[in-house]
């Protein structure tokens, strides 16, 4: 879990981000935060239930990852705790190669799990404040 060289390893140019847990309300994290790596160059994926189907950040949005027909790097999280067992399902499911769970979630038993299944973990870590950090932007 946050092996050395991962942060910088997964936010490569160009990476493609299921973003897990996303609102379109411009309040909520997940909204910044896929906004800001939007203008930086990734592409994101938005996985929600409540918005499946419906487009956002220039992209079909789906209900799970595993629903996603293209190739993603990692899963960025914005779910609270007890729902993370469900998500790491999901990114096992999905063969995701690696998740990241953003700052203060809580249950960090399911990101042990994720490891433990074979996922490469970044853990309570926010993307866009590690990108800043490395250098990476911010732009706009």
């Amino acid at each position: 879990m946050n092996e050395p060289g991962l942060i910088e390893e997964l936010l490569h140019p160009g990476a493609v981000i299921a973003l897990y847990g996303y609102s379109p309300l411009p309040g909520r994290a997940s909204n910044g935060v896929a906004e800001y790596l939007r203008r930086n160059g990734y592409r994101v994926i938005a996985v929600s239930p409540k918005v499946a189907g419906e487009k956002h950040l220039g992209e079909t949005a789906y209900p799970r990852i595993q629903d996603i027909p293209d190739r993603v790097d990692f899963v960025d999280v914005f779910r609270r705790g007890e729902f993370l067992d469900e998500v790491v399902d999901d990114a096992i499911a999905a063969k995701a190669p690696a998740i990241w769970f953003q700052l203060a979630l809580g249950n960090v038993a399911a990101a042990e799990r994720a490891e433990r299944l074979g996922l490469r973990v970044v853990w309570d870590r926010c993307t866009a404040i590690e990108h800043g950090l490395l250098g990476l932007g911010p732009r706009g």
